[in-house]
């Protein structure tokens, strides 16, 4: 019996799951105003049983405790912030000139409904994001030809407003938040059509995972922390959190589908690189080897424009292993579209994930080690080019390299692993 016939496949809650996605899409939450949403989120984990604590900027850190004697830790972080929109002007004509908060398109945007927050927090307002040249009737062929742009559009407040002063007197201001508003539907079929699914659905396939595994009881032979983030939009993330205990970081995000990528809208995606660069050799395929012997729909991918919490975290120091998985959405940043067996997938993978071994839990037990015991060549052999002929097969060699531990791994890709070498006689 290896490791993973011990592990418990507990059952998902497929009525929690879809009920505080709905809750998550429908509370505005553009980075920078995630105020409110994290209160919700706060809620939803009180109701599981899973304690927590927040940072002073409003980050949340729930924890579940392991019952190893190591007193190393990983982490899975989600981010509850979206990309929106925010005053830049008040416009003579008495509409608003925007500027995006986050990485997205205006194209996408055009034709969006709005609310508008003041400062007040009893007073808010709707409107729409349109083109400065929004009517056919007025502008004809023109308005194919028009930019697209941030500064090509405007909001369109549903008040008897004509000018800045009709908009100073309704209390809005320059900086005010300007909420795409989701208008989230659950098709028959099972998709999900809503925007902000990034990373909203994320955080309803952790919070699912979690619920499964503290109400099948399942225990957890290495503790895990869940960090709930406020500002991956705007590319701070976990910058901050990320503890020297923290062994292996997981992040659960949107999985890009589109021509070109190998992602799809029903399995779970297990991404190789984004923009950062690489994620962790070794729990990279830690995470493929468990969906497919556990019959998860899954893929592999690579995305080029694209960052999540794990590149925040890096990019600050943090001294973990690192990787990424995801539910696959279409027209990702715009008018996005994902399926609940994806969320569902993604959910399954990380419950069945918390429940392994570290993936070298003697290596990663302390900070520094001797080159005679790092792991890594267990399962990439050094191969020398060689010097003189590059047709000689004889030039070819593999490197002497040591076994893994016993404990470490032992699943892990063992179907795959090369023999070590035999030196010559």
């Amino acid at each position: 019996m290896d490791a993973l016939d011990q592990l418990i496949d507990p059952e998902l809650d497929h009525d929690f799951l879809r009920e505080v996605l709905l809750e998550l899409l429908r509370i505005p939450s553009p980075a920078g105003r995630t105020d409110v949403i994290m209160q919700f989120v706060g809620e939803r984990l009180e109701e599981i049983g899973l304690p927590f604590e927040l940072t002073r900027r409003g980050a949340m850190v729930a924890s579940l405790s392991g019952n190893g004697n190591g007193s190393l830790k990983r982490a899975v972080v989600v981010h509850t912030d979206t990309i929106g929109t925010m005053v830049r002007e008040l416009k003579p004509n008495g509409r608003l000139a925007i500027v995006p908060v986050g990485t997205h398109s205006a194209r996408f945007s055009e034709g969006t409904r709005v609310t508008i927050f003041t400062d007040d927090i009893e007073r808010s307002y709707t409107g729409t994001i349109l083109p400065t040249k929004a009517s056919g009737h007025a502008f004809g062929d023109a308005i194919d030809e028009h930019p697209i742009g941030w500064e090509h559009v405007e909001v369109r407040v549903d008040e008897k407003v004509h000018d800045a002063a009709d908009l100073r007197a309704l209390g809005i201001k320059v900086g005010d938040f300007v909420a795409q508003v989701a208008y989230p539907v659950i098709t028959r079929a099972g998709f999900v059509n809503s925007r902000h699914l990034d990373d909203k659905a994320g955080v309803a396939a952790a919070l699912t995972a979690f619920k499964a595994l503290i109400d099948a009881g399942c225990s957890l032979e290495v503790g895990v922390q869940l960090l709930i983030t406020i500002s991956e939009e705007v590319g701070h993330g976990a910058s901050s959190g990320i503890t020297h205990d923290i062994a292996e970081l997981l992040s659960l995000d949107a999985a890009v589908v589109a021509p070109g990528q190998t992602t799809t809208e029903t399995g779970v995606t297990i991404a190789m690189q984004d923009l950062h660069g690489p994620f962790d050799y070794h729990l990279t395929r830690r995470l493929c080897t468990l969906a497919e012997r556990m019959g998860i729909e899954s893929n592999r991918d690579v995305f080029r424009f694209y960052r999540s919490d794990v590149a925040a975290a890096l990019e600050a120091g943090a001294e973990t292993r690192a990787a990424l998985i995801g539910f696959g959405v279409d027209a990702t940043h715009g008018y996005e579209r994902t399926h609940l067996d994806s969320v569902t997938a993604t959910a399954r993978l990380l419950a069945l994930y918390l429940q392994t071994p570290l993936t070298f839990r003697a290596w990663d037990a302390e900070p520094l080690g001797p080159l005679s015991l790092f792991p890594s060549t267990a399962v990439q052999p050094v191969r020398r080019e060689p010097e003189l002929d590059p047709e000689s097969d004889d030039l070819v060699v593999n490197e002497p390299f040591p076994e893994l531990e016993e404990d470490d791994g032992a699943w892990y890709g063992a179907e795959h692993r090369p023999e070590p070498p035999q030196p010559e006689r």
